[in-house]
């Protein structure tokens, strides 16, 4: 089992010295790969003239934009709720960027209120994602949402 307070309260640690996203968000796709057992990706979408775009992650090459409402991330964005999908291949509009990808989760990141950016991290097992996973997943961005510095960039 994934110890996710334990994770929340290293990148805390590690945003102490530079919030800045990028080097934050770089080294929270890093702790998640390494931590979490069974992935093919761990990374970030960053909100980009009106849609997702690739951020810092690990794992194999992915997709660089995705339309609002446009499969599981751009789903958890425009509705700004939690994906936990067991089954991609059973998501209406799955986007393959991997299509050794097989069960996803998305959460989504706030900055004021409005939604800046998802966690999206993705199993080559079908089912790998619990909600013990949503929920420590979520307290993980939390952690985030409360270190992450995301000044300098527009999210329009």
């Amino acid at each position: 089992m994934t110890d996710y307070k334990l994770l929340a309260q290293q990148i805390k640690v590690l945003a102490e010295d530079e919030p800045n996203f990028l080097p934050v968000l770089s080294n929270a796709s890093a702790l998640l790969y390494e931590n979490m057992e069974d992935l093919n990706w761990a990374g970030f979408y960053l909100m980009d003239k009106g849609s997702l775009l690739l951020g810092p992650f690990q794992g194999k090459v992915a997709c660089i934009r995705i339309e609002l409402g446009k499969g599981v991330c751009g789903t958890a964005a425009g509705n700004d709720e939690t994906q936990l999908v067991k089954n991609v291949h059973e998501f209406a509009g799955h986007i393959a960027c991997d299509s050794a990808s097989n069960s996803e989760i998305v959460v989504p990141i706030h900055k004021d209120g409005k939604v800046v950016a998802v966690l999206d991290i993705d199993s080559p097992s079908l089912s790998r994602f619990t909600e013990e996973d949503k929920t420590g997943l979520e307290g993980f961005v939390k952690a985030l949402e409360e270190v992450v510095d995301f000044s300098g960039i527009s999210f329009e």
